[in-house]
C-alpha cells in the first residue's frame, strides 16, 4: 500500500527509496517498516529497476525503531511484529528490510543519524556511503535489550571484531570518519554532495549488464560460508552462465565498435 512515510521514485533504472518521517528522525514505525518491505519487493520484481538507493529525509537516515509506538502498543523489545511468541512461527512473515533479498544492489546513502534499526537497514545494503555528519551506532544495549535486526550478526562480519564488540556492548556510535577507517562505509562525502554521489554511483551500476551485476552480487553474498575451492567453483559456474547471455557479447562488440553498450538483461 502507498504510504506517505516512504517516497519511491524510479528513473534511469534506479529506485530511490526515501524514509519520510523527518519529525521522528525517520524512526521505523509499523507503517514505514511495512512500506519499506513492500518497496524492496518492488525492487526485486520490477525489471526496470536495476539498483536501489535508500536514504532519509531531513537530518537523519533513520534513528531506529519508533520507541514511542513500541511503548504505546506494549511491544517492548519484541520488535515491530508486536512481541507475541506465536508470531515467531508464522508461515508467511511480512518481508523485513533487515533480511529481505531483492537480488539487486542496494546502496545506503547515510545522511546524519543511523541508529539501531536504521543502522541495521544500512548493514543490509551492499554499499554504504556516508555524509560527513553521519553517525552510526547500535544503542539498544543502553535501553535494556539488544539489536534484533541482524546487527550483532552482520556487524562483526563487516568490520574488525574488536570494533564491532565495542559498538555492540557500549552502544557508542562511530562518526563518519571512523566508520570509513574501519570499513563500515566505503565513502564519505560532504553533506550537500551525498544525494548526487549516491545517485551517480547507482546510475553507473545500473548502466552495466544487469545479469552480470546480479550474478557478481549473488556470488559475493553466497560464497561467505564456503571453502575457497567451492567458492571458486561457484564463481566459475556463474561466470559461464553469464557468458551465455547476449549482454556478454554486447560488451566486447561495443568496445570494438567504439560505442556505448546497450545492455538489455538478456
Amino acid at each position: 500500500m502507498p504510504s506517505d512515510t516512504l517516497r519511491v521514485e524510479i528513473a534511469d533504472g534506479v529506485a530511490l527509496l526515501t524514509l519520510n518521517r523527518p519529525e521522528s528522525l525517520n524512526a521505523l514505525n509499523r507503517e514505514l517498516f511495512g512500506a519499506l518491505g513492500e518497496a524492496l519487493q518492488q525492487v526485486r520484481d520490477d525489471e526496470a529497476i536495476r539498483v536501489a538507493v535508500i536514504t532519509g529525509t531531513g537530518r537523519a537516515f533513520c534513528a531506529g525503531a519508533d520507541m514511542k509506538e513500541r511503548s504505546a502498543t506494549g511491544a517492548g523489545a519484541g520488535g515491530l511484529g508486536g512481541g507475541s511468541p506465536k508470531e515467531m512461527f508464522v508461515t508467511a512473515p511480512e518481508p523485513s528490510p533487515y533480511t529481505f533479498n531483492p537480488g539487486k544492489p542496494l546502496i545506503a546513502a547515510i545522511n546524519g543519524l543511523a541508529f539501531g534499526g536504521g543502522m541495521e537497514v544500512a548493514l543490509a545494503c551492499d554499499i554504504r556511503i556516508a555524509a560527513e555528519s553521519a553517525r552510526l551506532g547500535l544503542p539498544e544495549i543502553t535501553r535494556g535489550f539488544f539489536p534484533g535486526g541482524g546487527g550483532p550478526v552482520r556487524l562483526p562480519r563487516a568490520i574488525p571484531r574488536a570494533v564491532a564488540m565495542d559498538m555492540l556492548l557500549t552502544g557508542e556510535p562511530l562518526d563518519a570518519a571512523a566508520a570509513l577507517r574501519w570499513g563500515l562505509v566505503s565513502r564519505v562525502v560532504p553533506d550537500a554532495d551525498l544525494p548526487e554521489a549516491a545517485m551517480t554511483m547507482a546510475r553507473r551500476i545500473a548502466s552495466f549488464g544487469p545479469l552480470a551485476v546480479r550474478a557478481a552480487r549473488e556470488l559475493a553474498h553466497s560464497q561467505e560460508g564456503l571453502p575457497f575451492s567451492e567458492a571458486m567453483r561457484l564463481a566459475t559456474s556463474l561466470r559461464w552462465i553469464i557468458g551465455q547471455t547476449s549482454d556478454a557479447a554486447e560488451g566486447p562488440a561495443a568496445f570494438a565498435e567504439k560505442r556505448e553498450p546497450q545492455y538489455r538483461g538478456e
